[in-house]
């Protein structure tokens, strides 16, 4: 209908109209109270915004001269972080000297990677950025690890449908 026509039986109910959306062609309007509107509008990005989960990023901070314990630590920090949810943000600073070896810095990240394995997956490879080597690190997607539960399930069902059933006459 016209935009006019609708306009003027909006003002006869004592209501507004309110445009729904706006890039249908033609553009959607409803006839109804403009603060109803805005109140329901916010109760539902609200709610969109109450499940949303904040992702964080923690840093585990190495050295090249890492002990063995130390590495270890900070490997259990970092799955850790990843099984909370949180993205992990492994860096490696370079001091003086050390900026000659960098091999020696990539292999310490590199290892990180390997060793985390299925808990995390890579989001940025290793990277240099002045005097820090770091890369970022993303939790694991929930979906694959819940797919390796359901395959005994799937055998369970698969092995019931093969014991015989008593013949019916």
């Amino acid at each position: 209908m016209a935009p006019f026509e609708a306009l003027k039986m909006a003002r006869e109910r004592s209501l507004d109209l309110v445009e729904i959306s706006p890039n249908a062609v033609p553009p959607v309007c409803k006839i109804q109270d403009y603060g109803k509107y805005l109140y329901e509008k916010d109760k539902s990005e609200r709610a969109a915004r109450k499940k949303q989960k904040v992702i964080t990023i923690k840093e585990v901070k190495f050295s090249v001269t890492v002990d063995e314990h130390d590495y270890q630590t900070k490997k259990n920090q970092a799955v850790r972080f990843l099984g909370d949810g949180d993205k992990v943000k492994a860096s490696l600073r370079f001091k003086g000297r050390q900026m000659a070896h960098r091999d020696l810095g990539y292999k310490i990240i590199n290892r990180l990677i390997m060793d985390i394995g299925e808990a995390g997956a890579v989001e940025f490879m290793p990277r240099m950025e002045g005097t820090t080597l770091h890369a970022i690190l993303a939790p694991a997607k929930k979906a694959e690890v819940q797919q390796p539960p359901a395959a005994p399930k799937v055998k369970a069902a698969a092995h019931s449908a093969v014991t015989p059933e008593a013949p019916t006459a």
